[in-house]
């Protein structure tokens, strides 16, 4: 369950937007802003945390255009911007090798395996899951937006698009250790210290 706190911005702008985008949208910023100063003063080092300051940049530039033009046209698209967002950021912190749910998965695990090639391709395959689910679900927001289907519809995918990858993030891990320790005939007393 430690993922959802880096999304708590994401939901705070899905549950406030519905009373005004920009409203939403300035919610999320100053969660954003208040968790990874709240990170900073755990003495939690600001590296690895591309998913927190992709959330600043993308809710401070929509605040920005919300409160400018209320009325825009993108507002219908929240939906699917924040999740292109999100894919957005899950791609390219595969690209410059810092998978974002490595700085999450460091809330979690022990420093020393912090480095090790088993940690980094867990959170590799795992960042990819959610960069895939955040693409499809940007795509599926897109038609119903285009579409006008119903808000159930749009919330429906919303759910979707998040418990997907939760579920494959808690099952995910344990797998890979296990064919990891399988595969280099390590004991089954030592799967603790390979935690992620």
């Amino acid at each position: 369950m430690n993922y959802l706190r880096s999304f708590i911005p994401w939901l705070v702008f899905a549950g406030v937007a519905a009373a005004g985008w920009q409203w939403g949208a300035l919610a999320g910023l100053l969660i954003a802003v208040a968790l990874l100063i709240a990170d900073r003063a755990a003495g939690l080092s600001l590296d690895y945390r591309l998913l927190e300051y992709g959330t600043i940049l993308f809710f401070a530039g929509l605040s920005v255009l919300a409160f400018a033009r209320p009325d825009s046209g993108l507002k219908m698209y929240g939906s699917a911007l924040s999740q292109g967002w999100l894919a957005l950021i899950a791609w390219v912190s595969i690209a410059v090798r810092r998978p974002f749910t490595m700085g999450i998965a460091r809330r979690m695990a022990p420093p020393e395996v912090w480095h090790t090639p088993l940690f980094r391709r867990i959170n590799v395959v795992l960042t990819a899951a959610w960069a895939l689910s955040f693409t499809l679900t940007a795509i599926a927001q897109t038609v119903a937006s285009l579409q006008d289907w119903n808000v159930i519809v749009s919330i429906a995918l919303q759910v979707a698009g998040f418990v997907l990858p939760i579920r494959f993030t808690a099952a995910y891990p344990e797998r890979a250790r296990a064919r990891f320790m399988e595969n280099s005939g390590v004991r089954a007393d030592t799967q603790g210290d390979l935690a992620v």
